[in-house]
């Protein structure tokens, strides 16, 4: 079809505001976009839908039309729900670029406008599959009315009778073909696999075989990379459309539809994130008052302003604070909204309405505000536990982290904004100590702090090594010389609290020859195993060993 047929349907009801001479452009597709920068998804010959909700002013005009320009749309169309009427600098900018413009009246909506290009630019209905991708746009076009990445995968198992699932970097299934949730263990392993791969190591999408079926993932991703920057910047934060099928056995068109609807899920997402950012920027303003001497009042008083935000609906919820850093060695950029994605892909569930946590970024570090119900209420969860949370975590990232390491604390449960700035010091506190572990995923709890293993991780390097060799080497070197067990059999004791029986049982000894052995022990150091003061230095000895 051709723009000027769009001036012909009095239901439509569009104004040409720019491009009387330009309506012979042909029209191949619609997109809907309130993107800034919406590229990524343009093909050239569309006629292109916005809403205005990336309008702030008058200089948001120019790059916005010179990126639809440069892609080689056909038109744009702006709806005048959001301000009254299409801001004369965006008139004044399709001018410039010779971008047909026309303004959508707030009666019309976009998705009978979508409606009526698709009708017209396609005479093959069933069974094609470009038809198929037409009807996602459609979609897509409705917003989150439309039911977003779950209509579109409902397409794919309805239309095409694919099962496919939509999978977080961290293995967490966002919404399924109708087929189901995938069997235990394969999302995590499928989640694994594509972030073991190096950036760029083959062909789209990547095949993965195992015993019971063969999957296909393609990438979602969400911004990418810029020419020469970090691959690791995004790899954590792309999600994977994952198919059982083999796609190396597909037509070329079949694997462009697949690729075409990761594209619409993107969109989607993005979407989302832009709903994130108000969340994002409540939970900023929090964490930058506890990092400051603000007065608890004036958290206070910020919390009670977020807290619509944060939970809507809801009051009477305690709260937990969750802290997080990336280490890469070599990495040349901020790794912190990088930590912020995996928190959030972690502590919130992708397929709620509303997301149960907030998580800021500052200084490579991440922070999220979780709410937490104290009476384990169906609806909110209780207070985050750091060895599950490590356990959802490690399996994924692990294998993606490329030699890095991610490290994260949690603090206890606070009832109100007065014990907030005490809980982000002690999810920092916890996750230092973790950080003390060699993993490649660390995640330490507030109860940790209880024990004096929290002390270790902070005692200089070269005073652990000089500590734990003075009183144990004696013990190393006898053990070489003669093939003995005195340092397993110290460790024995020490885990039996000092008990002959229970430590003889577990070494499969006799009292006798066990007390020979502690003999040894105390005859080799000059210490006395009967002593609290000498049993808690060999304790700290070998933890320090």
């Amino acid at each position: 079809m051709r723009l000027r047929a769009l001036l012909e349907s009095d239901r439509l009801g569009l104004r040409l505001l720019w491009g009387r001479e330009e309506l012979d452009r042909p029209v191949r597709g619609v997109m809907t976009t309130d993107l800034r920068d919406p590229s990524r998804y343009l093909h050239g010959d569309e006629l292109v839908l916005t809403g205005l909700a990336w309008w702030r002013g008058g200089d948001d005009a120019e790059p916005f039309v010179r990126v639809l320009a440069a892609a080689g749309v056909a038109g744009l169309a702006a709806g005048e729900a959001e301000f009254g009427s299409v801001p004369d600098e965006l008139t004044a900018a399709c001018a410039r670029h010779r971008l047909p413009l026309f303004a959508v009246a707030e009666e019309v909506g976009f998705a009978d406008l979508t409606e009526h290009v698709v009708r017209r630019v396609s005479t093959v209905r069933a069974g094609d599959l470009a038809a198929v991708v037409e009807r996602h746009r459609r979609l897509m076009s409705a917003g989150p009315a439309g039911g977003g990445p779950r209509a579109v995968l409902g397409l794919l198992g309805s239309d095409l009778d694919l099962p496919a699932w939509l999978l977080t970097a961290t293995g967490r299934e966002v919404a399924d073909s109708g087929a189901g949730p995938l069997p235990p263990g394969v999302a995590a392993e499928l989640a694994a696999g594509r972030l073991a791969e190096a950036p760029g190591a083959g062909p789209e999408p990547r095949r993965v075989a195992r015993r019971d079926a063969v999957y296909s993932l393609f990438p979602v991703r969400g911004e990418p990379p810029a020419a020469g920057e970090d691959p690791r910047r995004t790899l954590l934060t792309d999600w994977l459309l994952a198919v059982r099928a083999d796609a190396a056995e597909w037509p070329a068109e079949r694997r462009a539809l697949l690729e075409g609807v990761a594209e619409l899920v993107a969109a989607a997402r993005d979407r989302g994130e832009a709903a994130r950012g108000v969340r994002r920027r409540l939970a900023q303003q929090v964490v930058e008052l506890l990092g400051s001497e603000a007065p608890a009042a004036e958290v206070a008083a910020r919390l009670r302003i977020a807290a619509p935000v944060l939970l809507p609906g809801r009051s009477g919820l305690d709260w937990q604070l969750v802290v997080a850093r990336l280490h890469w060695p070599d990495a040349d950029f901020d790794t912190g909204p990088v930590a912020r994605a995996v928190l959030e892909e972690a502590l919130c569930d992708p397929t709620a309405s509303e997301p149960e946590a907030a998580v800021a970024h500052a200084g490579g570090e991440a922070v999220a505000l979780v709410p937490v119900c104290p009476l384990q209420e169906a609806e909110v969860a209780g207070p985050l536990r750091a060895e599950a949370f490590e356990a959802t975590l490690r399996h994924p990232l692990a294998a993606g982290l490329g030699g890095g390491r991610l490290t994260v604390g949690v603090s206890s449960s606070v009832p109100d904004a007065e014990g907030l700035r005490g809980a982000l010091r002690e999810a920092r506190h916890a996750r230092r100590l973790a950080e003390a572990r060699p993993e490649a995923v660390a995640v330490a709890g507030h109860e940790r702090l209880a024990s004096h293993m929290v002390l270790l991780p902070f005692v200089p390097e070269d005073v652990r090594e000089a500590f734990s060799d003075r009183l144990l080497a004696p013990l190393r070197e006898y053990d070489t010389r003669h093939r003995s067990q005195l340092l397993p059999t110290l460790e024995a004791f020490l885990a039996e609290d000092g008990s002959w029986t229970r430590c003889a049982a577990r070494l499969h000894l006799h009292v006798n020859t066990l007390r020979y052995r502690i003999g040894r022990i105390e005859q080799l150091t000059g210490r006395d195993l009967g002593r609290l003061e000498d049993a808690v230095d060999f304790l700290l000895a070998l933890r320090l060993g």
